[in-house]
């Protein structure tokens, strides 16, 4: 609200429908002296308040709109203490919307982003449904290791509030001594059960039955990081193709992508310009401040990025080809390898002697690496300007369940990376034959006891197929050009932050 003079007041109102707001012109005398429309609009607060407006949709003489309303009655549903409210008129950083994460989506930058998420996720139904696929439900609850990680959160009732290590129970040796090893065969279910980190291994049984599935739903890895990347809870979408290759693979990942950012530039232009401006504001008030790298360039119209990934297909290249674009980038000296160990031990000058006119990797590169976010985003944003698909991983840094090429040393995996984000999908081909699968169980040492279901999918009638899993968040983040993941989940959960 703002007041101008002492006979009007010009209130922004906004019900959510939409980014834009509806500007009121409140002018006293207009309900003939029975309400008092001026002094009783101001009276319980201004931002925030929750209100009725009666009147007139007029024309409007301002720039920017092309109607307003003239109000002939207001009702104030819901009043504001303006001197203790959160989430006043004025700049509001994200660290501190992330601090009033109940209150944040009252700003017109949170409405926007979460608008999106909201249409990225009617997206994801509809190009999935469109294609002949079944919606699966898959549970939160497991006692499989999908991805072998182990970063994992434990599920008992065996620890309650007031609960003494001496009443847990524990495995006794055979002279009846207690161990120091928690018997899970008192446990609610009889076993270890953690929190599930993919709906895979679940989704797949359903493939068998349906050809086409997929997954939607949340996800959780007990993961130590406090980085602008990780999330404690976070959704995935997990489609699974029966008879499928994994070139099939790679064209369904991209044609859904492809469908979500056109859903989104179709449906969502006016958040996609709020979200533009704000991008924009934020880099030249950073430059302002001198918070800006030098050469840095301004955030580009968000519109603009979106349409790169619409374009042309995506580029397709080997691991190995990728590898070698990035030793190439280092031996031509355009990149250079600096550890944050090594840099720590360099003077400042020095170091920036060593990396001018050079980019800078903190990791090293070499055949067999598990691909950094630098390196995948150096290869998206500085070699290809575009989306890339890497394929045919080494099989030591994939996930047993992926198939192997006849090299023996390889899988059928495959990553997109796209600009700014890094990898946004991971997926493979997975494996078919039942002794190859259970060799590769033997060879990463893993209990196949608890995965011996999973196991007989391939005895019984197996069929090859592929499929991919696509952390949407980070879908999210990419179509709103948001750069830290806290910002684009309503109430993020991470290491250390479980509030709300």
């Amino acid at each position: 609200m703002r007041k101008q003079g002492e006979k009007m007041i010009f209130v922004e109102l906004n019900d959510g429908s939409c980014a834009g707001n509806l500007q009121v012109l409140v002018q006293k005398g207009d309900d003939e002296g029975k309400n008092k429309l001026v002094e009783g609009v101001f009276a319980k607060g201004g931002t925030g308040v929750s209100c009725k407006v009666n009147g007139k949709i007029i024309k409007s003489v301002a720039k920017g709109q092309a109607i307003e309303l003239k109000a002939e009655s207001v009702t104030i549903l819901g009043g504001v203490d303006a001197a203790t409210y959160p989430m006043p008129k004025k700049k509001l950083t994200l660290e501190y919307m992330r601090e009033n994460q109940n209150w944040r989506i009252r700003t017109r930058t949170m409405r926007a982003v979460q608008n999106i998420r909201n249409q990225c996720a009617w997206a994801t139904h509809s190009f999935f449904q469109g294609h002949g696929f079944k919606y699966v439900h898959t549970p939160l609850l497991t006692g499989a290791d999908c991805e072998g990680a182990g970063e994992m959160f434990a599920v008992t009732n065996l620890i309650k509030e007031g609960s003494k290590i001496s009443d847990i129970p524990v495995v006794t040796d055979e002279s009846e001594k207690r161990t120091d090893t928690i018997d899970f065969s008192k446990d609610f279910f009889g076993k270890p059960v953690s929190l599930t980190v993919s709906g895979q291994l679940n989704v797949e049984t359903y493939a068998c039955a349906f050809s086409d599935v997929y997954t939607f739903g949340p996800t959780f890895r007990a993961e130590k990081s406090k980085t602008t990347r990780h999330l404690a809870e976070f959704w995935m979408i997990e489609p699974e193709i029966a008879f499928a290759t994994l070139e099939d693979d790679m064209a369904l990942a991209e044609d859904y992508v492809k469908y979500c950012v056109k859903s989104v530039l179709d449906k969502c232009a006016s958040d996609v310009q709020l979200l533009t401006d704000y991008h924009q504001r934020e880099f030249a008030q950073a430059k302002k401040r001198g918070k800006v790298a030098k050469g840095a360039e301004a955030p580009s119209k968000l519109s603009d990025s979106l349409q790169v990934l619409l374009g042309k297909p995506y580029k397709r290249l080997t691991y190995t080809e990728a590898i070698a674009i990035l030793e190439k980038e280092i031996e031509e000296y355009r990149a250079i390898v600096i550890t944050e160990e090594e840099a720590k031990q360099m003077k400042a000058k020095d170091l920036k002697k060593k990396t001018k006119g050079k980019h800078r990797f903190e990791f090293p590169v070499f055949w067999g690496v598990d691909l950094a976010s630098e390196h995948e985003k150096y290869l998206t944003d500085k070699i290809f300007k575009a989306p890339v698909i890497l394929y045919n991983y080494p099989k030591d840094i994939k996930a047993f369940y992926m198939k192997m090429n006849e090299d023996n040393k390889t899988v059928q995996a495959m990553d997109m990376l796209v600009p700014g984000i890094g990898e946004l999908i991971g997926g493979s081909a997975r494996e078919d034959n039942y002794d190859v699968l259970v060799k590769r169980c033997e060879e990463l040492k893993m209990e196949t006891k608890p995965l011996q279901w999973y196991l007989d999918l391939r005895k019984y009638g197996s069929v090859p197929h592929a499929g991919f899993g696509l952390g949407f968040e980070r879908l999210v983040m990419l179509v709103t050009g948001m750069s830290n993941i806290k910002d684009v989940i309503p109430f993020p959960r991470a290491w250390g932050l479980c509030d709300f």
